[in-house]
């Protein structure tokens, strides 16, 4: 679980009063900055028309999808008047069948901000107490425990916003002062009082991709700072192999001008304070190994995807996604299909395969740094020179080992879940997006790649030891000196797991001087 509750010094996060950002949802979803809702009389007006329409149309005895007719398959059952009460109700609890680990508390965080964002147009039928209650849900940090497995994406995350539905009735468990415990209780710590759901909320809020989308919206930044890490982890290998860098010379990238990868070309020549033209005469030889030689072009590459992930994840975030439709200016209740995910599916399909190829990248710069067969001459397996029983020890070898699992697992990842679609709920969900375990799939890969990248730069800092500091560049020193601070080099074997994870806490922190966005 990496959400921290840091301090709010930021201005809260005001929703409904425009468009949100990936970057939005991800600081409040990790604590940075509270939430609240626009509190306009035109947002309120546009909640209570919506919810009040849809009042109208029910006691009309209107047919309408989900308030007075069965759910998926069976919408063809009529719900008498007296029984839609029960709907929501049956709705939630018969949902509750998700399985396996719990979504992390961030995860769920941003879904919460992201059905708030969507239920906040006013095409919902929800009342504003529904999106209120969310909020002080965030705000007082209790979080429902929204077991990961059981959604196919299309109609929407039925299955895990379920638990979210079932939080603001006081139903199931919840994350509240760093355990679990029951929601009812949780909300009687804090005065929230249980919420019961009218027609349609339940649906509402379940009906949704907002838990794909959450996850997505997560993964994105971290994938970015992977691309960042991947960059510097580079430069520092080139710094410390000596190895050839004019293979960075902007001239080179603006023939082939992908924006990435001119982007990822910058960031290490920053880091290697190269400047185009100046002879690089320390080269151990003409032109390097296509994993520093090509970096660029496969960082550029997520990076760009990363770009176009971007567009489709903030249109998800800011759009309705639930069904039916309400439109009270125009007097009709429209039903279609907009809780499929496939955009954020293809997406995280893309953002998976993009991520694991840095993740194989690192693993072969490190196979360049061990092999003392290589062009660049340091010891095998980064071993210290000249300890009396030198021949005992083995440095890094079983650390390549375990990034050629830690890759091996993040390549198999890769199949997309977006392709693997099954007809569902008696053939009524025939055609489905498996969005949210592309998103889960993503992030393990991340997960999986942060750990690789960990490793990556503990060796290219053993590398610069060995090497000599004085040949390398001021940005590799100052990372040098930021770790050594806290990891010594490897003279004798020990073990470095304890190693890998404070590199990886600094990661998911953020806390590393890797290079910055141009």
């Amino acid at each position: 679980m990496y959400y921290q509750d840091m301090r709010r010094v930021d201005k809260p996060l005001i929703i409904g009063r425009g468009p949100l950002t990936l970057s939005d949802v991800e600081h409040a979803a990790l604590g940075k900055v509270a939430v609240s809702l626009n509190d306009t009389r035109d947002f309120n007006a546009r909640i209570n028309n919506s919810s009040e329409f849809l009042g109208l149309r029910l006691s009309m005895g209107d047919l309408i999808y989900g308030v007075t007719s069965g759910y998926g398959a069976d919408w063809k059952t009529t719900v008498p008047n007296e029984l839609t009460h029960r709907l929501p109700l049956n709705l939630v609890s018969f949902h509750g069948c998700a399985t396996g680990e719990f979504l992390r508390v961030e995860e769920v965080r941003a879904a919460m901000i992201i059905t708030i964002n969507s239920l906040s147009r006013g095409y919902s039928g929800v009342r504003k107490a529904i999106l209120e209650q969310l909020t002080a849900l965030i705000n007082n940090n209790i979080t429902p425990c929204v077991p990961c497995e059981g959604s196919v994406g299309a109609s929407g995350d039925l299955t895990p916003l379920s638990y979210i539905a079932a939080t603001l009735m006081g139903q199931r468990e919840v994350w509240f002062e760093d355990t679990v415990v029951p929601a009812g209780e949780a909300l009687e710590k804090v005065g929230i009082k249980p919420l019961v759901l009218r027609p349609k909320e339940g649906l509402a809020i379940m009906n949704s991709t907002a838990v794909m989308t959450g996850i997505a919206t997560l993964a994105h930044g971290r994938a970015l700072y992977i691309a960042r890490l991947a960059a510097t982890i580079t430069a520092i290998t080139i710094d410390a192999l000596g190895a050839n860098h004019s293979h960075m010379d902007s001239r080179i990238f603006d023939l082939k001008p992908h924006k990435g990868s001119a982007t990822a070309a910058a960031w290490i020549r920053s880091h290697l304070q190269f400047v185009n033209g100046k002879e690089n005469g320390s080269a151990r030889c003409l032109q390097d190994r296509y994993s520093l030689r090509c970096a660029p072009h496969v960082i550029g590459a997520l990076l760009d995807g990363l770009s176009w992930i971007e567009n489709i994840l903030e249109t998800e975030l800011n759009s309705v996604n639930d069904n039916p439709l309400i439109f009270p200016e125009e007097g009709v209740i429209l039903n279609g299909g907009n809780f499929y995910g496939g955009h954020v599916a293809l997406a995280m399909d893309m953002l998976k395969t993009a991520t694991a190829s840095i993740s194989d990248l690192c693993d072969r710069q490190i196979m360049l740094m061990l092999n003392s067969n290589s062009e660049y001459g340091l010891p095998d397996n980064l071993c210290a020179p000249e300890l009396p029983d030198g021949q005992a020890h083995h440095g890094f070898k079983a650390m390549q080992i375990t990034t050629s699992a830690l890759t091996a697992e993040a390549l198999r990842n890769t199949m997309p879940a977006s392709s693997f679609s099954r007809s569902t709920e008696s053939h009524n969900q025939d055609k489905v997006s498996m969005g949210t375990i592309a998103a889960r799939d993503a992030m393990r890969i991340i997960d999986l790649t942060e750990k690789t990248l960990a490793i990556g730069l503990l060796c290219a800092l053993q590398a610069v030891d060995l090497r000599g500091l004085d040949r390398c560049t001021d940005a590799s020193r100052a990372i040098h000196s930021f770790v050594r601070h806290y990891i010594p080099m490897v003279i004798e074997d020990r073990r470095m797991d304890v190693d890998i994870i404070r590199v990886l806490n600094w990661i998911r922190g953020r806390g590393l001087p890797v290079c910055q966005k141009q």
